[in-house]
């Protein structure tokens, strides 16, 4: 049977299916769908086929799925799931990271604003399968429309039964012998880039500074306020319900399988395209679609009819794509194929064939500066040395040994080299790498050399 590969369809798919998008709709008719309306267009049928099923048997259809975390790192959420302990009658929870402070990444934004019932119906799915008692929808502090549309879509979640004390639509007729009150509550975060780190999202749900936490002991076993705790992306939460209603083997009859040997990447992905192109916006595509079709069929094509030089696949840790990988493949096999850190959020950042490199480098060395929390030397330092080098090389003051010095740097500082906490060193260390190989002439060319020729002479007369 010969592997499943990316067809080149436009199809309307399910996470967007009540958001209006292009090319099936137009972003003029948008609107934040209620609960009834949610209800009317199928909504919280997955969560009613849960609870007829026994909470591990919904968690074997996730596994099956193969639905792997939309919030960067691709783990797969079922497993994720049975890595947690049997109840032991004390609080379990739930995080969810709807932070999305990464730079170029505004697709959990979309749900957010205007389907959040869509997560809802996931929460309640993930936590009836997992026995969690609690949710805390953990929102980015520069995200103030969306906690109120958040806030909302949860009151009118109680109001019909799928949290609190008469939660989970019908407690006594669920699959589980052991009905339970599942709560979800909103927590805004203060702003900082750190937090979108799953532990530190934690350290700052408990009220505490947002820096990550050395590990193990891992979430699931040790988590928020020494609990069991699940952390899920709102993406991958909002695909639950299909997963559900519709079964594992359709969701695996979307996406890609692995052209490496890898595990699969199945399912849709919402992309968020932003930079030079025509029209930006969110798209939900198939897992495996190439960038140059994302950006000429989804977004019209490179801005003004300029070439494509390079592209960010999705967040600016994740490195770079150079101007020979417009071809790229957008799944989960892209980072070792291409020389990029992952597939991350999958929302590329375009750039055409006028945009300075060096620039975008230094830009992003300044931001991973800012944020870094500064708990690990390495990183804290590190980052500091980066962006003064790079300032440097963008301003023409730097020498050749510079540039040495600076991916020196980048490939000493990380969690991969097992120096730092968490993956940020690890994000500003790729960005600076892949930018400074891929596009290493525009960078000499902003350098004074530092090399001094050598002429070697063989005997007393020979001539230089």
């Amino acid at each position: 049977m010969p592997k499943k590969t990316y067809q080149n369809t436009l199809t309307q798919h399910h996470l967007l299916k009540r958001i209006p998008t292009a090319p099936f709709g137009h972003i003029r008719d948008r609107h934040i769908v209620s609960y009834d309306e949610y209800v009317k267009t199928g909504g919280y049928q997955g969560l009613r086929k849960a609870l007829t099923m026994k909470p591990e048997d919904v968690t074997a259809e996730v596994k099956a799925s193969m639905l792997r975390g939309r919030g960067g790192a691709g783990f797969p959420c079922g497993v994720k799931w049975t890595f947690l302990p049997a109840p032991d009658g004390g609080e379990r929870y739930l995080a969810i990271n709807a932070d999305e402070s990464e730079p170029g990444t505004f697709k959990d934004r979309l749900l957010l604003d205007f389907d959040p019932h869509a997560m809802l119906e996931g929460i309640a799915i993930c936590m009836y399968a997992c026995r969690l008692t609690k949710a805390y929808v953990f929102i980015r502090g520069e995200y103030h429309h969306q906690t109120h549309v958040v806030e909302d879509a949860i009151r009118e979640a109680y109001a019909n039964g799928i949290f609190g004390d008469k939660g989970l639509i019908n407690q006594s007729g669920n699959g589980s012998a052991d009905p339970f009150v599942a709560d979800c509550y909103v927590h805004r975060g203060a702003g900082a880039y750190i937090c979108g780190e799953e532990t530190a999202l934690l350290e700052a749900i408990e009220g505490k500074r947002g820096w990550p936490r050395v590990k193990p002991p891992f979430p699931a076993i040790k988590g928020l306020f020494g609990r069991p705790t699940i952390i899920n992306n709102v993406e991958t939460l909002a695909h639950l319900p299909y997963i559900m209603e519709e079964g594992a083997k359709a969701f695996t009859e979307q996406g890609v399988e692995s052209s490496i040997g890898g595990p699969p990447s199945y399912g849709t992905k919402l992309m968020g395209v932003s930079g030079h192109v025509e029209n930006p916006g969110v798209f939900e595509c198939e897992l495996g679609i190439p960038l140059r079709t994302l950006v000429e069929e989804f977004c019209g094509g490179i801005r003004g009819g300029k070439k494509f030089k390079a592209a960010i696949p999705g967040g600016v840790s994740m490195g770079i794509l150079d101007t020979d990988q417009y071809d790229a493949e957008l799944d989960f096999d892209i980072g070792r194929k291409y020389n990029v850190l992952g597939l991350g959020t999958a929302c590329p950042t375009v750039f055409d064939e006028d945009t300075d490199m060096v620039a975008v480098a230094r830009n992003i060395a300044r931001f991973f500066k800012h944020e870094s929390c500064g708990q690990c030397t390495p990183c804290r330092e590190g980052s500091g040395w980066l962006y003064q080098l790079l300032t440097r090389i963008e301003g023409g003051d730097a020498k050749t040994k510079d540039l040495d010095l600076a991916l020196e740097i980048a490939t000493s500082m990380g969690s991969m080299p097992g120096t730092t906490i968490c993956g940020l060193a690890d994000g500003n260390a790729w960005a600076t790498k892949t930018i400074m190989n891929k596009f290493r002439d525009e960078f000499e060319s902003r350098v004074h050399r530092t090399f001094v020729p050598v002429k070697v002479s063989i005997g007393a007369s020979a001539r230089g």
